[in-house]
């Protein structure tokens, strides 16, 4: 059985989870997709930063799971998430880190999603 390396973020690679106060929408084809004032902005490294949403203000019932898995050391096995309502386009366009490593664990239960693989992923100031 193969292990895979865990890595710990550090200065050579920085991880950081912040909550978000803005209100996160993610919308695809006229449709929202998700709708959240609770999202986790993930900073890594130099990456862009990512929303995670929480799954219970996602619209799972749009997205369907595909075979599809990739392995990041610093957050674990990630499943991934088509939204057939947009076709091609979308395959693959959501993903999950379900049982992400310790440094990581407060993206548990939420998903992200690829900005060009739907329509908007818009940050409104709470009111």
């Amino acid at each position: 059985m193969e292990t895979k390396p865990v890595k710990i973020p550090g200065p050579d690679h920085p991880i950081t989870i912040t909550k978000n106060p803005a209100r996160v929408i993610v919308s695809l084809a006229g449709t929202v997709i998700a709708d959240t004032r609770e999202a986790l902005t993930l900073q890594e490294a130099s990456y862009p930063a990512v929303q995670y949403i929480p799954r219970k203000d996602v619209d799972m019932s749009l997205l369907q799971r595909t075979e599809h898995s990739t392995h990041c050391p610093y957050k674990g096995d990630c499943a991934y998430f088509s939204i057939p309502l947009g076709g091609s386009r979308s395959v693959n366009a959501v993903w999950s880190y379900e049982t992400p490593h310790a440094a990581v664990a407060a993206i548990k239960d939420h998903v992200a999603f690829y900005p060009d693989r739907v329509d908007a992923i818009e940050l409104r100031p709470v009111e």
